[in-house]
């Protein structure tokens, strides 16, 4: 007696659930617009479609030659996780076929900041062996090549750009201030 009563909840539950499925199913959002053409970004993001080349550094006290202006995008040569000393473990550090780096970053005005991104990186940004807490996460506008958009607030002096767990050598990032 016990099984038929076992049974007979289990499917009343793979009842329920099917009868779920068609609504939860509607809910989804679409799938975004086929991109006929790429769109150059406006606004803020508008450096993003001349990127200048950079490598990033490997360890904190390498990032002087991997500084990333704000306002402009670079194109960001990564080196193998395993061959970079981040200052914080990263949150998301990826395996040893990942790619990552450190950028440094000069701010100069207190704001609000978009880290702009065309992968699906993990980012951290330190001060004074800190992560900054990130206020925003986003996808870019539609068809302009940015996948990821972080926010922060920050205050004038210098930050670190963790970048880990990217499946590229090669990725495009963006600071810009936000108005």
């Amino acid at each position: 007696m016990r099984r038929k009563i076992s049974w007979g909840l289990a499917l009343s539950a793979l009842g329920l659930a099917a009868v779920a499925a068609g609504p939860i199913e509607a809910q989804e959002a679409a799938p975004p617009p086929a991109c006929a053409a790429p769109v150059a970004p406006t606004g803020e993001l508008a450096p993003w479609t001349t990127p200048f080349q950079l490598k990033a550094a490997e360890t904190e006290t390498s990032t002087s030659r991997a500084r990333l202006p704000i306002g402009q995008a670079a194109s960001l040569t990564l080196l193998r996780t395993p061959d970079v000393r981040y200052p914080l473990r990263p949150e998301k550090p990826g395996g040893s076929v990942s790619y990552g780096g450190l950028v440094l970053l000069d701010v100069h005005e207190a704001g609000t900041y978009r880290v702009a991104l065309d992968s699906a990186a993990w980012i951290d940004l330190v001060r004074d062996e800190q992560a900054v807490k990130s206020t925003a996460h986003g996808h870019g506008p539609n068809c302009t090549g940015i996948r990821k958009m972080v926010d922060y607030p920050l205050t004038p002096g210098p930050y670190i750009l963790q970048i880990s767990a990217n499946g590229q050598p090669q990725m495009t990032v963006l600071l810009a201030r936000l108005p």
